[in-house]
């Protein structure tokens, strides 16, 4: 396994979360380099996606490589029956780095284990999706000037939201609060309650998505219900608009309140929200694109500092 690679937001320490914030406010500030000439990155998607494979595509353009792969599994010889070992093998024959996101927890961390390329892990199923919390973070962190004792609350699918669990183990290093707001059925899974006891985490568990909860947090971190997770589509239609933001329910929050979302959206943010200054999540999706540019940089071992310096 190469030691650069990024499966899980569990890999990396408090340090190196803060550490690739400020690479990413870097590359806020210049965007586009020649800092990857030469290189080769495979985006491997098994798994549908839009804001996750542009913005890693967008980002090894703008730091001068080159990008192989697929954003269709169908097209490629995983249709023939090719095993995904055989699949990673052959594709790191050709490329510096694998960008993958697949159907399956465990994915990444299993193609870690059959190639010596850094891989980064763009979401497998209901698990991990470190480089989205590494957008979160830095949303976070820009909007609030800092990512210590903040309340943040978490709506809607909690159960196989991946965003919510990767950000919830970030947090962990800077002391928040969370409320958990969600019907029975998309509570916070057992293994995340318990890991916030292990570590101390302060959460309260919610079904009602009120005023007092709204008007007391410093984000408010929307997410899909999920209709690819579930096996039943009924219980999905009694549960997919149980919980809805609306421009009304902000009316008393706290101005630097910031509304965040991992897109896309169905019904869980009303479109009058989108003209509330607290609405972020549009600027959101751009962070993904400096946050994503700086994991590349430390998947690959480039200090992009050096790199500016000409050394």
């Amino acid at each position: 396994m190469n030691q650069n690679s990024l499966v899980s937001i569990d890999d990396i320490s408090r340090d190196d979360i803060l550490d690739l914030i400020e690479r990413a406010r870097y590359f806020e500030e210049h965007p586009n380099h020649k800092i990857l000439d030469g290189k080769v990155v495979a985006t491997l998607f098994f798994e549908p996606s839009t804001r996750t494979r542009l913005s890693f595509e967008t980002a090894v353009n703008r730091l001068g490589g080159r990008v192989i792969g697929f954003s269709d599994a169908s097209t490629t010889s995983s249709s023939k029956g090719e095993t995904l070992k055989d699949t990673i093998k052959m594709v790191s024959n050709y490329v510096d780095l694998i960008v993958m996101r697949h159907y399956l927890e465990g994915a990444a961390r299993y193609a870690t284990e059959v190639t010596d390329v850094p891989v980064i892990n763009a979401g497998d199923g209901a698990n991990q999706h470190p480089s989205q919390t590494m957008l979160d973070l830095y949303s976070i962190s820009k909007t609030q000037g800092t990512l210590e004792n903040l309340t943040i609350t978490m709506v809607g699918d909690l159960k196989y939201g991946r965003t919510v669990h990767s950000l919830l183990m970030a947090l962990r290093y800077f002391n928040p609060t969370f409320r958990f707001v969600a019907c029975e059925e998309l509570r916070m899974p057992k293994e995340y309650r318990d890991f916030c006891d292990a570590n101390g985490i302060r959460y309260t568990e919610h079904t009602d998505f009120s005023p007092v909860v709204i008007n007391t947090s410093d984000i408010i971190y929307m997410t899909r219900v999920q209709r690819e997770r579930f096996a039943d589509i009924m219980e999905y239609e009694r549960v997919k608009d149980l919980y809805t933001l609306r421009a009304d329910m902000l009316a008393d929050a706290k101005p630097s309140m910031r509304v965040l979302h991992p897109l896309p959206r169905v019904n869980e943010i009303a479109q009058d929200v989108d003209n509330d200054p607290r609405a972020y999540y549009f600027d959101q999706a751009r962070n993904g694109l400096y946050a994503r540019q700086a994991i590349i940089c430390r998947a690959l071992g480039i200090d992009i500092y050096s790199y500016d310096k000409g050394e």
